[in-house]
């Protein structure tokens, strides 16, 4: 079995990729280099971080023009520095 596993202070996010056509209320379809990019995805792996603020199953945020995406295993992924990412998504409680 093949896996990856990010080098330094890098961490590894696996992308959630939504597919199928969209359109707008008047019935317009929007093309796939249209649509704006998700700035979100699920840490697969952590690189050699001291004291991270997030651990793998996380979903976290990163800023938009950072890492460098690959495929593997039919899968998309996510290299980015560990400074980019910018925030964990966490649920909470309704008020």
């Amino acid at each position: 079995m093949k896996e990856l596993q990010p080098l330094n202070e890098n961490v590894l996010l696996e992308l959630n990729e939504k597919t199928g056509e969209q359109k707008t209320a008047s019935g317009i379809i929007i093309p796939d280099s249209a649509k704006e990019k998700e700035l979100t995805g699920k840490v697969v792996a952590l690189g050699n971080i001291e004291n991270p603020g997030i651990s793998v199953g996380d979903t976290v945020l990163y800023k938009e023009f950072s890492g460098n995406e690959i495929e593997f295993d039919d899968k998309k992924y996510l290299f980015i520095p560990y400074a980019d990412v910018l925030a964990k998504v966490v649920e909470t409680e309704a008020i």
